[in-house]
């Protein structure tokens, strides 16, 4: 084995991968994952290196599917669908925003798809609300615009829990 050009970069690459994932955060704010699993409608889980994260997408509320006292409510199943149809098992790109983990310790982080913003398509779309949760707000204000551009169009999540009903 000699020693080349190529001999360092491959340590450097050795110790890039060797290192967790999530440790990177700090300097990039993103990373790319890949989606091997929908929970529901806001809730999925990403292979992030050698790990399997439970992720929660930041800035949308979306309709229940095992809400403790009311059940599944109507229009969940549906949300869950257009949520796997956009993301199962794909690269995602996912953006941090302040706090990386909820209370549960699941990952927070805004979710893309080949140029596809998830979380304001889920919204656009009818199935989730925007629901600002500080520190993570960057993309709060735009959230409320495309849900009134949603109501205006007939799109709104109380329309699909009427439809669905």
């Amino acid at each position: 084995m000699g020693s080349g050009p190529g001999r360092p970069r491959a340590r450097v690459l050795f110790v890039a991968l060797a290192t967790p994932a999530l440790a990177l955060l700090t300097r990039r704010q993103q990373l790319l994952g890949y989606v091997t699993r929908v929970v529901d409608r806001n809730t999925i889980y990403v292979a992030i290196g050698n790990q399997i994260e439970s992720l929660r997408y930041i800035g949308i509320n979306a309709l229940e599917l095992h809400h403790p006292t009311r059940g599944e409510e109507p229009g969940g199943a549906t949300a869950r669908e257009v949520n796997r149809a956009l993301v199962e098992g794909r690269w995602v790109t996912l953006v941090f925003d302040v706090a990386q983990r909820d209370r549960y310790g699941r990952l927070l982080a805004y979710v893309w798809v080949d140029n596809r913003f998830v979380n304001a398509e889920l919204v656009w779309q009818g199935y989730a609300q925007a629901a600002t949760y500080p520190p993570n707000v960057r993309y709060a204000e735009y959230f409320r615009a495309i849900e009134r551009q949603a109501r205006t169009r007939s799109r709104a999540v109380v329309h699909r829990r009427d439809r669905a009903a």
